[in-house]
């Protein structure tokens, strides 16, 4: 770093602190699951309100680092980010620190904001974000075809499952053992309370549940982040955020894998979605959307504020996307259409409730994740069923990329900057 001693003005901050808690802030934005490029926006904001004449940033998943020049004096820093997270309420108070940012902000008065922000706890006690998980369990089980049997066991195994990843989480174990564990004891206890149940024993109707069990494990919230970081060019971060998701979905289908070999269940193919058009199918439909929709958000520790809206957006989007797909539309460009509706209604919704737009849409989307292909794929594979597997992958692949193009389209049309090249 060089030094120019007048580059320091009466009363202002040094060159090298200023862009020292400036990364400090953009580390902290990614640590809570923001995307690339919100971060590098965020950091250019606080910048010129620090008095940084130019700013150059690279972000990756585990770093970041920054040139900034003022006044002749250039500094260069490199910051390390902790493991990965998902916090929308942090992602909410830290944009709006960078929009509130006005000239004459000091590193001092920034570090006092950043640790004002840390020391703020979860929104949610660890009880209702797992009564929340085996509420999305539920409502994913239904959705896609389990009984009545399996759509219980999957609420009280994914809360369970939920509540003891938590408390691991809470002892900063690592990531991908928790997800694995957490898997194995998840679909344990399912099967567990279908074989004290089930006359029959294990069914068809019991594969959704008992994959939808462990929903929770499903990263959905770095999946569409870093497909959306892939369509700004935010392509190292992008491919971290991806790796990651891989990761946690790979540990959580072994475990899974383990589970069904030891109980020796067959994971069938995908069960049709309820089908029809009539009304009573719509209306139970729509209260498990609502209901997933508003569980995920409870799961990212998104504010109030945000939890009807929430709700709302995921029915809107998954009954269109259920509805295009029961008229004849492949489940991929249905899917497509269905985020597209949660983007456009973001647009509105965000700017009325002044939030930043992930914190409403992925959330919202979460109903249309394709978990349940995900881990057939890999469980498929394991069973030595390889053409089932490459077909389950390749739904998963399609789909995800529907969720974020959906998505990535309502940016088009709301937002002239997406479609310009900077």
């Amino acid at each position: 770093m060089t030094k120019d001693p007048r580059s320091t003005p009466p009363g202002g901050t040094d060159l090298g602190a200023a862009l020292d808690v400036l990364l400090r802030f953009g580390a902290a934005m990614m640590h809570a699951g923001d995307t690339a490029f919100r971060v590098r926006e965020g950091m250019a904001l606080l910048a010129r309100a620090l008095g940084i004449e130019s700013l150059a940033v690279q972000v990756t998943i585990g770093a970041l680092q920054a040139t900034a020049r003022r006044d002749g004096e250039t500094a260069t820093l490199l910051r390390e980010i902790g493991p990965p997270g998902i916090d929308a309420q942090r992602i909410v108070s830290l944009e709006k620190l960078a929009q509130s940012s006005r000239p004459g902000l000091t590193a001092h008065q920034l570090s006092a904001a950043l640790d004002g922000l840390e020391q703020t706890r979860p929104r949610y006690p660890i009880v209702v974000v797992a009564g929340a998980v085996g509420l999305a369990s539920a409502s994913f089980s239904y959705l896609n075809g389990s009984d009545a049997l399996g759509t219980v066991a999957a609420a009280i195994a994914g809360g369970a499952g939920q509540a003891v990843r938590a408390l691991m989480f809470a002892r900063r174990l690592n990531q991908f053992a928790v997800t694995a564990l957490c898997a194995v004891l998840t679909a344990g206890l399912y099967c567990t309370l279908v074989a004290g149940f089930a006359a029959s024993g294990f069914g068809p109707g019991h594969a959704a549940g008992f994959i939808f069990s462990v929903l929770f494990l499903v990263p959905g919230f770095p999946l569409v982040a870093g497909l959306l970081d892939s369509v700004q060019h935010q392509t190292m971060a992008a491919l971290g955020r991806l790796a990651y998701a891989a990761m946690i979905l790979l540990a959580a289908a072994i475990g899974l894998s383990a589970v069904a070999a030891i109980a020796g269940i067959a994971v069938a193919p995908a069960p049709a979605l309820p089908g029809g058009l009539e009304l009573s199918t719509l209306v139970l439909r729509a209260l498990a959307s609502f209901a997933g929709g508003v569980a995920f958000a409870v799961l990212y520790n998104s504010p109030l504020a945000t939890l009807l809206a929430v709700g709302a957006m995921s029915l809107a989007g998954n009954e269109l996307r259920l509805a295009l797909h029961d008229l004849g539309l492949a489940l991929a460009p249905a899917t497509f259409f269905g985020a597209l509706l949660v983007g456009l209604i973001a647009t509105l919704a965000g700017h009325r409730l002044h939030l930043p737009r992930i914190v409403l849409t992925v959330p919202s989307i979460i109903i249309m994740t394709p978990g349940l292909f995900a881990f057939q794929a890999i469980i498929m594979v394991n069973q030595g069923a390889a053409q089932a597997a490459i077909i389950a992958g390749a739904t998963c692949f399609f789909v995800v990329g529907a969720m974020a193009m959906g998505l990535v389209a309502a940016r088009f049309l709301s937002e002239r900057r997406w479609l310009v090249e900077r």
